[in-house]
């Protein structure tokens, strides 16, 4: 199986969101239907933004983090840092004027061959250099 779609933080920490029900379902059919076919990746940036955000923002536990990090984030975890990254994400910033760390994410599943970038924080429909696309898993 080939890797298909790219996977922001800020759907992953949805599986730790206790208020908003819809998005927590939508991230969890997301993430297991990816790990499930083999489908979906994430990069470095992905597993460290995650991490810090439900030990400091959703409280979860350091035993929670871990089985995250085992469960989910290694398994999707292609994408590492190079030189190049860096170049290519500076080039995005400047080209879309996203956010140097946006740049990062789209330039990490652009690296990775997807053809979907599943975020909440970018464009909805926003195709990137021809062949990414930008979807919303949330937009209904």
């Amino acid at each position: 199986m080939s890797v298909d779609s790219f996977i922001d933080s800020n759907v992953i920490v949805y599986l730790f969101d206790k208020i908003d029900t819809n998005k927590h379902q939508c991230a969890e059919n997301l993430l297991q239907r990816t790990l499930e076919l083999g489908t979906g990746c994430i990069s470095y940036q992905v597993v460290q933004e995650t991490i810090n955000v439900i030990t400091r923002k959703l409280n979860a536990t350091t035993d929670e983090a871990r089985q995250l990090l085992d469960r989910v984030l290694i398994p999707l975890w292609h994408v590492n840092p190079t030189q190049m990254l860096y170049r290519r994400g500076l080039d995005l910033q400047a080209r879309y004027q996203f956010s140097f760390y946006d740049s990062l994410i789209v330039a990490a599943a652009l690296e990775a061959g997807c053809n979907t970038l599943y975020s909440e924080d970018l464009q909805h429909g926003q195709k990137i250099e021809g062949r990414l696309t930008i979807e919303n898993p949330f937009s209904e």
